[in-house]
């Protein structure tokens, strides 16, 4: 079957933005402007559970009115096929926008016109700027009470360290939000009224357009007095991206035309040299058109962007696969979810042609997979087809193997992709069936749970035999067990959060040990001599074999790394694990007949629980970014409680008409924080959080966490 829409003609986005700046409500609009729906249903629409919007369809999306599970739709704008990915804002899952941007080609960063940069805006930023995702942004929400346009740009630049570029100013704002000037066209685009069908009027740009749009605010009015400044600007840096427009600008002095204009914001973008600024307000149906022309105007279609690199089984980089379909098959799973059809495997297919009964290769598990039913996903809708192409975002229907982040390629050509790169949990629970008769259930439903989201990890506690969860949040562990009981009937209790805490230690040691033991039969016998010494905050464990000569055989070596991965999971101090250190081994013995892989294991095992004791050690907590947006009435007693804390202010911002104070709390520290903040404010501030760093415990805490870890154990033994 041959290509229906050319590869130049696809574009491949996302949109993503901090939690409520509107990517839903845009994605709505997109929707309805695209002819893909006939109706727009708003969030606030949504929290009786009648009816959802198309990309926030789950139950728990609907109650609390914000996106947890990211969503694919399509839709064609202008001759182009546009495949949008509709994506959470909160920080508990910051997973889905992590894996969604390693496989787009572009993004849409919606922000909210009176907040402007939020914490989730900054995370979801670097997340771009690490698969180099080219992007422009989308100023939202204009229409609301405390919007500024400059402002929002004014942060972009500072907070984010990006060039914003504006290529549209407001006209007006708030309750008198009107349109914009479309700088590359020079022309005001009015609209008449909110409606959804509302047509704008396309005026020319005059120096009395404030007086005839009746324009009063003075800041407004002084944005449409510096239009000839932000004109100048644009021309002045688009033609950096063109040589021969800019020498034929500063010769002839005549402005370039907006196709050539065009033209250099799309190359731009695409290198990111600056990020294109647009604005709008999505609830009042202003802007959205204008967004998705800057979809197929500036975002690069799949042959624009660099080629996929390909790896070696060590991560580094040994090629590249061009986006083409006469290039072998090559695919990256870059999510797993279940529905009511099974395991649904999304796929971004980045070369050759994918066919429904094709047998191809999972190269990252060294597993065959057949592919039988593909779907294109509308959000929760699968629509069947019957081959996928190069550019193309599908499903595969109850794959066996296939896990994120795995390739899937060509048997005859096979090739590993990059993987992504998943963030460590924070935040641990003991979970468990609620009834009996359902554990078994329940335990099968938390696998495929833990399958489908790479930010949790299941474990059972080696002392009580409970079943551990951990997650990026209270919110995400919460999300997981409701989602249990809609997706698979199962219900479960949850146990108090407990804090993910990490040992470590001070000072370098060095540990001889000789593990030797004789019986009637075969004796055991390893010696091990090993250099312990901290790393900085974050390295993680490093093993390094220093041994010469043999003094412990080669074969042997791994077992000994074996038997320090193993012990360093059950910390001295309070049986956390063991982390940010490096342990060298030097030297030891063995024996010809009395010596294996285990007494190496053995003999590791047992010097590194002799030399952490005498290392210093310390116990590490996990230390939060929380960001309080606050009126300030309230500021001194949102101040005094984060000092209570523990906490440490970093910075006070304007928030619109709020304050917002940026801090460094332990996170063991914030449980139950918001109902305290409401209390406190009269449910006026509110509050974001995300992980930031590790940091030692205070002497005081530490003995009380050891203490309790103590009596646990006392109490299961």
């Amino acid at each position: 079957m041959a290509r229906t829409t050319p590869l130049s003609d696809v574009r491949n986005i996302g949109i993503i933005a901090h939690v409520d700046a509107g990517k839903t409500t845009t994605t709505e609009r997109i929707l309805y402007y695209t002819g893909r729906k006939h109706t727009i249903i708003d969030i606030h629409d949504t929290k009786d559970l009648k009816t959802s919007t198309t990309t926030d369809y789950l139950e728990q999306e609907q109650k609390r009115g914000i996106t947890i599970q990211s969503a694919a739709v399509s839709a064609f704008w202008r001759d182009k096929k546009i495949n949008l990915i509709d994506t959470p804002g909160h920080v508990d899952f910051t997973i889905e926008v992590n894996r969604s941007l390693r496989v787009l080609d572009g993004a849409v960063v919606v922000f909210d016109g009176v907040a402007g940069v939020e914490p989730q805006s900054e995370t979801n930023w670097r997340l771009a700027d690490n698969y180099g995702v080219p992007r422009f942004c989308y100023v939202n929400k204009m229409d609301r009470s405390g919007a500024n346009f400059l402002r929002c740009v004014d942060m972009i630049k500072k907070r984010l360290g990006a060039r914003p570029l504006p290529v549209q100013l407001p006209i007006g704002s708030e309750d008198n939000f009107k349109g914009m000037i479309d700088l590359v066209e020079m022309k005001a685009l009015v609209w008449d009224s909110d409606d959804k069908d509302s047509e704008w009027q396309v005026l020319e740009v005059t120096p009395d357009i404030a007086d005839k749009l009746h324009i009063t605010v003075p800041s407004d009015r002084a944005i449409l007095a510096d239009v000839a400044k932000y004109r100048t600007e644009l021309i002045d840096t688009c033609l950096e991206q063109d040589d021969a427009a800019m020498e034929a600008y500063l010769t002839d002095n005549v402005d370039p035309s907006a196709d050539v204009l065009r033209s250099c914001l799309r190359k731009g973008t695409i290198n990111s040299a600056f990020t294109p600024v647009l604005c709008g307000s999505s609830y009042k149906n202003k802007g959205v058109q204008q967004v998705l022309d800057a979809v197929v105007d500036y975002l690069p279609a799949p042959t624009d962007v660099a080629a996929i690199k390909t790896v070696n089984a060590d991560g580094e980089v040994v090629g590249e696969r061009k986006c083409s379909d006469d290039e072998p098959f090559s695919a990256l799973a870059f999510k797993v979810i279940n529905d009511a059809y099974g395991a649904l495997t999304f796929v971004r297919v980045y070369s050759g042609v994918l066919t429904k009964g094709a047998s191809v290769q999972n190269s990252t598990r060294g597993k065959r997979e057949k592919i039988g039913r593909m779907v294109e996903m509308f959000a929760k809708e699968p629509n069947p087809i019957e081959e996928a192409r190069a550019g193309d975002i599908i499903a595969l229907v109850s794959l066996s193997d296939t896990e994120t982040g795995d390739t899937l390629c060509d048997a005859a050509n096979p090739v590993v992709l990059e993987r992504m790169r998943f963030p460590d949990p924070v935040i641990s629970v003991s979970v468990k069936a609620k009834t009996k008769a359902e554990q078994e259930k329940f335990g099968i439903a938390l696998g495929k749970m833990v399958r489908a989201d790479p930010s949790l990890h299941l474990e059972t506690d080696r002392e009580t035999g409970q079943t551990i969860l951990r997650g990026m949040g209270e919110l995400h562990l919460e999300v997981t067990l409701d989602r249990m009981r809609t997706e698979f009937g199962v219900e479960g209790t949850m146990g108090e959060p407990q804090v993910a805490y990490r040992e470590t230690i001070t000072k370098k040691v060095s540990e001889q040990y000789v593990h030797k033991k004789q019986t009637g039969g075969a004796g055991q016998f390893a010696e091990v001599w090993i250099d312990f010494e901290p790393l900085p905050r974050g390295t993680g464990f490093e093993f390094v074999d220093e041994t010469v000569g043999g003094s412990v055989p080669k074969e042997y070596v791994p077992s000994v790394e074996k038997g320090l991965k193993v012990q360093k999971e059950d910390g001295v101090l309070a049986h956390y694990p063991t982390v940010d250190f490096r342990a060298t081994l030097t030297d030891g013995s063995y024996h010809d007949v009395d010596s294996n892989a285990l007494t190496f294991e053995i003999a590791a095992k047992a010097a590194f629980r002799e030399a952490i004791r005498k290392a210093g050690p310390i116990l590490l907590e996990p230390v939060m970014k929380v960001e309080t947006v606050t009126p300030g009435d309230y500021l001194g007693d949102v101040i005094g409680d984060i000092n209570r804390r523990r906490g440490s202010i970093i910075d006070q911002l304007e928030r619109g008409t709020n304050i917002a104070v940026v801090a460094t709390v332990p996170l063991s520290e914030m449980f139950g924080y918001i109902g305290h903040l409401r209390g406190m404010t009269s449910g006026r501030a509110s509050y974001t959080m995300e992980f930031s760093h590790y940091d030692p415990v205070p002497r005081n805490v530490a003995d009380e966490v050891i203490e309790a870890a103590s009596k646990a154990k006392t109490a299961v033994a």
